[in-house]
């Protein structure tokens, strides 16, 4: 186990994400890193990079609002988005004179009415083998809040009619995808903020009593993570119990290999290099898993005498370094796949599925955007399918550090003397529900809650047109 935790989020590799800089900065030489001295002072190692540019947002879809339907017709109009259908599809255009054209199938068999989809449990009831191939509407009705969609009778049932909001049918056209757009816009406060060793001297922190406090500590935190891909937690007391009851605040601790919580010293109780006083390089952790953990948290309950210096490195950021300095390196990182493996117990042998594994950097297949960095060199199988053409920062007790281990690479230098470390593993979907929860609470706004209660959703509950599936 080297010690780290996971978490990637959308990526370096877009116009989105923005360098972690007050002003811009000569292009970049080499990814920086941050190191933190045992005085638990900061000490950054030289680095120089450049700005990522950001792009303008795409124009909002159109908004929802309550309002009486239309008289119903084969075209649908008003002073919002017009509606019409033929024979294959129903045909939206936007007021940006963007259209929209959507199969008869593939809408009735996203009906969200009660009766084809669960408002408690948010589940699908339609039955999507049993929806003719030749289903069509028989009429449309449209208001400023939504599309009304009345189908052709079948098997002698009364004709059913689904209701559409005009936001989510903006939000989930295929034809063409406007999900970019839509993106840009929603997920505008999902940007990450890229960092060299600049991040130093004001790295992303939050106290233990305000984590521990409510739920707005813990999505102030999250929110940090998610940014910044880790967190400093300042206050902890120095004992594994509060500190993993810190870990519980954001999910469940993910059982491993090597337990549960987990509270260590370099006694290799476990066959991995992290259980001694050796060097780590630096490296994200569990890379022998098919599904890498998500968040790892760290605190340091004693310090070495000397060395045990931890390092931080924003994967990311390297990658878009990569990305424009030597392109055809990244496109072999993001290719070739790399075997690994944990055979260090006796009684474990972990490797991932498929046993070839994976790249080290890998992308959204609808997107392209990277999602998440896997690499540990120390734990690389044997290259036995490679293609032949192609052949620090260091805590203190009392301070914890939490990261993603699907974006933030971790090392530590060699020690001497006792050093003791607890912490634990977090998944990281686990880690994406928690703040995707916390959002809805907290960085919603007000409007848009009503906007929803009006659509369907239940008060205090999640709406049934959630953007979000």
């Amino acid at each position: 186990m080297s010690t780290s935790a996971t978490r990637i989020a959308r990526t370096a590799l877009r116009p989105r994400p923005r360098a972690f800089a007050a002003s811009p900065a000569p292009s970049a030489v080499r990814a920086g890193v941050a190191l933190v001295g045992g005085s638990g002072s900061l000490v950054c190692g030289s680095s120089r990079y450049r700005p990522l540019s950001t792009t303008n947002p795409a124009p909002a879809p159109p908004s929802s609002q309550s309002d009486d339907l239309a008289p119903p017709a084969s075209t649908a109009a008003h002073n919002g988005p017009r509606a019409s259908f033929d024979k294959r599809f129903v045909k939206i255009t936007w007021e940006s004179g963007r259209t929209s054209e959507f199969h008869h199938i593939w809408l009735r068999d996203h009906c969200r009415q009660p009766e084809c989809f669960h408002p408690v449990t948010k589940q699908r009831l339609v039955d999507t083998f049993g929806i003719p191939p030749d289903m069509h509407p028989t009429a449309l009705e449209s208001s400023p809040s939504g599309l009304e969609v009345t189908w052709a009778p079948v098997r002698g049932e009364p004709p059913h009619v689904s209701r559409y909001p005009w936001r989510w049918l903006y939000a989930n056209s295929y034809n063409p995808p406007l999900a970019d757009e839509h993106d840009r816009r929603i997920l505008a406060d999902d940007e990450k903020i890229l960092w060299s060793s600049r991040i130093a001297s004001t790295p992303p922190k939050v106290s233990y009593e305000e984590v521990m406090r409510d739920d707005a500590g813990v999505f102030k935190w999250l929110r940090k993570i998610e940014q910044f891909g880790f967190c400093f937690i300042e206050g902890v007391p120095v004992n594994p119990e509060d500190t993993e009851k810190l870990a519980r605040r954001i999910a469940f601790i993910r059982e491993s290999h090597y337990g549960g919580f987990w509270d260590f010293t370099a006694d290799l109780a476990h066959g991995d290099t992290a259980y001694t006083n050796l060097a780590l390089k630096v490296h994200t952790d569990t890379t022998y898993f098919t599904d890498p953990i998500g968040l790892q948290l760290f605190h340091l309950l004693e310090a070495a005498p000397t060395g045990g210096h931890s390092l931080i490195v924003d994967g990311f950021y390297c990658a878009s370094l990569l990305r424009s300095l030597h392109p055809r390196a990244y496109e072999l990182l993001s290719t070739v796949r790399v075997p690994a493996h944990a055979a260090g117990d006796p009684d474990v042998l972990i490797r991932p599925a498929p046993l070839a594994g994976y790249p080290i950097l890998r992308h959204d297949p609808v997107s392209t955007d990277l999602f998440q960095v896997r690499y540990n060199n120390d734990d690389r199988s044997a290259m036995r399918n490679i293609d032949p053409a192609v052949v620090e920062e260091c805590l203190a007790p009392g301070t914890a550090l939490i990261f993603d281990n699907w974006r933030v690479l971790h090392g530590r230098s060699a020690f001497e003397g006792r050093r003791r470390l607890c912490g634990a593993y977090i998944n990281a979907d686990d880690y994406r529900s928690r703040l995707a929860v916390l959002k809805e609470r907290y960085a919603q706004p007000l409007s848009r809650r009503d906007e929803q209660q009006q659509e369907g959703g239940p008060p205090g509950g999640r709406d049934v047109w959630s953007e979000a599936f």
